[in-house]
């Protein structure tokens, strides 16, 4: 059986949505970032990164959102979470959540995660930069209702982690952002977020 390592909120967020998609049976093991679990020798054992995600298979583990979305859409591809047909779609499927994972998220932590946190100078560059990246996303690269247009795939439960976390700094004006705050609100509505929302006890935002 599958089993994910994850820590509540955090990017690994995108991972569990997939496995609750793909209908996949799996394990959840919960990594509290904020305890230094992820730090510890029986974790490093699993991912020596000491990050999350991380997901176990019966060939070994798999680390890195991208590389395990992926995975799971091509091992379910019943479900139809990705073009996994199709060379050239599966291709843009993989540089979207390329860039969330090499450019979006580490914008969106600096503002949020640096410690000691950033303030002044420092942090208005960072929201200036974290606010360019997410502007990319909802003037060129949100192709229609859901990030490669009519059909959802597992780039949009990507794509909500890091929306809920503008939103929850107050990053995500609706104004400026229209296309990402409706995203949003459609993505936490598919049941299998909420049941992700509930098993990492997180409320919608």
């Amino acid at each position: 059986m599958l089993n994910l390592y994850y820590s509540p909120g955090a990017c690994a967020m995108a991972s569990h949505i997939a496995l609750e998609e793909s209908g996949a049976a799996y394990e959840a093991t919960r990594i509290d970032l904020r305890k230094g679990e992820q730090k510890t020798p029986a974790y490093l054992a699993i991912n020596p990164a000491g990050v999350t995600p991380a997901l176990a298979t019966e060939r070994g583990v798999i680390t890195q959102n991208a590389a395990i979305l992926a995975f799971i859409a091509q091992t379910h591809p019943q479900r139809n979470l990705a073009p996994v047909g199709d060379p050239f779609h599966m291709a843009r499927f993989n540089a979207f959540n390329g860039f969330l994972g090499s450019s979006l998220h580490p914008a969106m932590g600096r503002v949020l995660f640096s410690r000691p946190p950033l303030e002044g100078d420092a942090r208005a560059e960072a929201v200036e930069a974290a606010l360019a990246r997410l502007q990319l996303v909802e003037d060129g690269l949100l192709e229609g209702p859901w990030v490669l247009g009519d059909d959802y795939s597992l780039c949009d439960g990507y794509l909500m982690v890091f929306e809920r976390w503008a939103r929850g700094a107050d990053l995500l004006d609706p104004a400026r952002f229209p296309g990402l705050n409706a995203h949003l609100d459609r993505a936490q509505d598919r049941p299998a977020v909420r049941r992700v929302l509930e098993a990492e006890g997180l409320d919608r935002v």
